[in-house]
This record gives C-alpha cells, structure tokens and sequence, in this order.
C-alpha cells in the first residue's frame, strides 16, 4: 500500500486543512474526486478508498456536522490556492493615506498650494489626513482652526467628500477626506 506524507508549508494567513491521517474524526461525510457524495462513512474506510486512487483525503469543512472530507490531489489543491490568493492580492487596490499639514494662520498662497497637493492626491485615489496642530496659546482659537479645516473642505468640492469632520485630538485637529466617488 503507497502511503504519501505531505508537509503543510504554513502561511500565517492561510487555514491549515487536516488531510489523510490527521483527520480524527468518528465518522465524516465523503466527497470522491469525481464531485459525487460517497456517504457517510470512519476516515479509516476514506483514506483507504483515497490511497487506492493515489490521492489525498482532506478535510474542507470542518465546522460540519459530520466534517466534509474530499478526495482530492492535495499539491494541485495547495497550488491552486495559492494562485488563487495571488491573483486577489493583485487585484486589490491600495488605498494610502496622504497627509497634509496645515497651520492655523495659513497665508493664502500656502492654503492654495496645499489644496493643489491635496487635489492630486486625492485624483491618484488616495486619502487625505488635513492636520492643524496648535502651539502655545493657539489652544485658546481652537475654533479658527475648525474654520480653517472647513474652507479646506470647501476648496475641495466636487473632488473629495468629508469622511471624518474636524475634530480636537488633544493638540492635533484632525479632518479625513476621500476622492469623491462620482469622478
């Protein structure tokens, strides 16, 4: 009788499956390899019938009541997956977060250029941070760097959208915008 031993190369994002004599279970309903449900039946009965077709039984829903196993080719399974994973993460889109630093007396050019740098960042698809931090007696205007943040905004309309209003984070004021969905 050929017994196959396979290592798991453990990812740590990746769900180990229990396959051929890891399963424990009593009893587990059977999937063949050909996608037809062979019952409910010991692991012992499964591996045997996954061996004499030279594959491997693996154990794909656990939370099951019995467990679901599957006669399956466990390195074309393994390797599928992976590709799988791959072609997710590439298709993924990474949204950064930009962050643009403000001052609560900002002359009018500077306010200009930094809603210039803001437009293209948010045009790129990224998120911007819009931070005033207050020195000193500064505290005591909290509410002029609320302003301040809210003509920001303003000077963005039609290209972002306010997702976190102005808000006092200790000495920091904080307003988060994102690209506005309708480009």
């Amino acid at each position: 009788m050929l017994r196959r031993c396979i290592t798991i190369a453990s990812n740590s994002n990746s769900k180990e499956l229990e396959i051929n004599e890891q399963i424990r279970d009593k009893e587990i309903r059977l999937i063949g390899a050909d996608g037809q449900q062979k019952g409910v039946m010991s692991p012992r009965d499964a591996l045997r019938m996954a061996l004499d077709q030279d594959l491997d039984l693996v154990k794909i829903a656990p939370q099951a009541k019995p467990p679901v196993c599957k006669i399956l080719d466990y390195g074309k399974y393994r390797f599928e997956m992976q590709k799988r994973e791959k072609e997710a993460k590439k298709n993924q889109k990474v949204v950064e977060l930009k962050e643009i630093r403000l001052s609560l007396n900002i002359d009018t050019n500077d306010f200009n250029t930094k809603v210039n740098q803001a437009a293209k960042f948010l045009q790129q698809g990224h998120k911007v941070k819009v931070s005033i931090r207050f020195r000193g007696r500064e505290m005591a205007h909290t509410s002029l760097g609320t302003d301040v943040e809210r003509r920001f905004a303003e000077a963005l309309e039609g290209k972002a959208v306010v997702d976190k209003q102005p808000k006092l984070e200790g000495r920091s004021m904080m307003m988060f915008l994102s690209p506005s969905p309708n480009k």
